[in-house]
């Protein structure tokens, strides 16, 4: 298998462009892909070896003090998704000391008395590095507008907000890829029992995941809501069918591979004379 394998990229499958329709995507599909399983998981240990060679040309860059570019990958999605696994699976293939992995849970005291954007804006990454964000400011305009823990008015503050700051983060040089992880209700109740059936799940199940499920229709019309007013050409939003994990993780790795090779990072150039650095090692 090689990434020929995809008849069509997931950037130009998966973007949400001008009409997009969350309704419309099915989260059992496979799309651009031509093989099964056995054929995905074989390409994402393949492909792994080239992301990492990838990152860590950029990681170099950083640590010679000549990156200018960075990676910042967003995920959300409901819970069960496979945020996770996209961290363990994908992101963990590379040299973790080039990554920065930021987990936003409810604000504290202290974030709350900033604006919402100012604890994100402290975990993005440096030049040279990925960042990953599990969940994110987008938190702030879906379970803030589902549960209405902001009125209307600070709701549609945010949008635009977002939209301000992420044209800045684009700016500055980190490339933006944000993925919402899309499965079915159906598959996230048998995510959610197998957690109950197993002992070695209870650590992962929360009783307030139910709780979000009888809101589903709600969430998925504050995602469509998302999609419209903040996926831009500067940091587009991609919906990945989730219901099958295997497929996530390979479009989710083909498109960290793909803001890489635009970024292009070189190997740094050594500040020393290398020819008089072999001579003295070996007279050492």
């Amino acid at each position: 298998m090689s990434k020929h394998d995809w008849h069509a990229t997931p950037d130009d499958l998966l973007r949400v462009a001008r009409g997009f329709e969350l309704a419309a995507v099915d989260p059992d599909a496979t799309p651009g892909f031509r093989g099964d399983k056995h054929d995905g998981v074989k390409l994402l240990a393949a492909r792994s070896d080239e992301l990492s060679d990838l990152q860590e040309r950029l990681f170099a860059a950083s640590r010679a003090g000549t990156a200018t570019d960075g990676v910042l990958l967003v995920l959300q999605a409901m819970d069960s998704a496979g945020k996770g696994g996209i961290v363990r699976h994908v992101v963990g293939g590379v040299d973790p000391q080039g990554v920065e992995l930021a987990a936003f849970k409810a604000p504290t005291p202290e974030e709350l008395a900033h604006d919402f954007l100012w604890r994100i804006e402290k975990r993005l990454p440096k030049p040279g590095f990925i960042g990953v964000f599990d969940r994110s400011h987008y938190e702030d305009v879906l379970i803030g507008k589902v549960r209405g823990l902001a009125d209307d008015a600070e709701i549609e503050r945010r949008y635009d907000a977002i939209v301000e700051f992420e044209k800045q983060v684009a700016a500055s040089g980190i490339r933006i890829i944000k993925v919402m992880l899309h499965i079915s209700r159906d598959e996230q109740k048998d995510r959610l029992m197998e957690r109950l059936d197993r002992p070695d799940k209870h650590w992962k199940y929360n009783p307030g995941d139910v709780d979000e499920r009888m809101l589903w229709s709600d969430y998925m019309a504050a995602y469509q809501t998302v999609f419209d007013r903040t996926s831009t050409d500067s940091a587009p939003w991609y919906v990945v069918p989730a219901n099958h994990k295997w497929y996530a993780r390979l479009a989710v790795q083909e498109l960290l591979i793909s803001a890489l090779e635009e970024i292009d990072p070189q190997w740094p150039k050594a500040d020393f004379d290398v020819e008089v650095e072999k001579k003295r090692l070996a007279a050492s």
